[in-house]
């Protein structure tokens, strides 16, 4: 199936549920969810460090209509970035924590390296 996953909702949803993940995973390194949600959040989340490497004015405004709290951009620019400045992606890393207990879905830890 090419393109995006659906994730069991309307697009507009869909684009709000990512940027709150991406917005968590860049203000706390790590977020707990399922492996199809953290695969999506992953090449997101990939895509704005990519976009923040460049510091300047456009790529900050370009980061401000994805990501919803100014002070994780600030964060963002200002420690992640240059943190990845020499590494040409695979800034995050997926692992997996087995079932849910509630429906058994496949679970995982999406963090940044």
């Amino acid at each position: 199936m090419p393109g995006t996953r659906k994730l069991g909702r309307a697009s507009d949803q869909r684009r709000a549920m990512l940027r709150a993940m991406v917005t968590y995973l860049l203000e706390n390194g790590k977020i707990e969810t399922t492996v199809t949600r953290a695969k999506e959040v992953r090449s997101m989340a990939e895509k704005i460090i990519t976009t923040a490497k460049t510091n300047d004015l456009h790529s900050k405004r370009q980061v401000l209509s994805y990501v919803t709290k100014e002070d994780v951009v600030k964060k963002l620019f200002d420690d992640i970035a240059p943190k990845y400045a020499e590494r040409n992606g695979g800034y995050t890393r997926i692992v997996k924590t087995g079932p849910r207990r509630g429906d058994a879905a496949e679970m995982a830890v999406i963090e940044l390296v």
